[in-house]
Parts: structure tokens; sequence; C-alpha cells
């Protein structure tokens, strides 16, 4: 079972939960700053390491972590995984 304990620490505790997974029908100009401003909150974390091993082991499909959104993620995980089969060892 996986410890949630480094969520304490985050630093989008508390934060509205809408900034880090939109609102249906937000238009481009909204999405873009909010997620801005969610990339912002994310990149003074101080479990941003272990809010990105988990939503990549997970996988998270949406919303933002570690600063990351959908696909970024998706990229991030490609790019581990390809490094992992050159090196052959697992992905994450």
């Amino acid at each position: 079972m996986p410890s949630w304990t480094w969520q304490r620490s985050a630093a989008c505790r508390g934060e509205d939960l809408y900034l880090f997974f939109g609102r249906e029908g937000e238009s481009r100009t909204q999405r873009d700053q909010r997620e801005t401003a969610a990339k912002a909150i994310c990149a003074q974390c101080p479990v941003r390491s272990e809010c990105l091993s988990y939503a990549l082991s997970t996988p998270e499909r949406y919303g933002f972590w570690a600063g990351l959104g959908e696909d970024e993620r998706a990229s991030e995980r490609r790019r581990r995984m390809r490094r992992a089969a050159t090196a052959g060892v697992s992905a994450v």
C-alpha cells in the first residue's frame, strides 16, 4: 500500500481543486492562466519528486501533478520507458 504522508507537505494542500483539474467548458485563455498558476505552486513544492513518482506510477491521467499536465506526464512516462528499455530495468 502506498504511503500518502508526503501529501501533508504539498504546496497545493488547501488550494482550490479546480486550479489543478480545471472546469468543464473553460476557455483556452482560462486554461492557460490556470495551468500557469498551478505550475507556479508546483515549482515551489517541497514534495514535488514524491508527487511526480506517484503520478507516473499510477498513472494519473488528469490534472496537474508535480507541475506536469496530462501530455507532459505521458511524455515523461515514454521517456522513462525508453531509458529503462535501454538500461534493461523497470520504467518507473
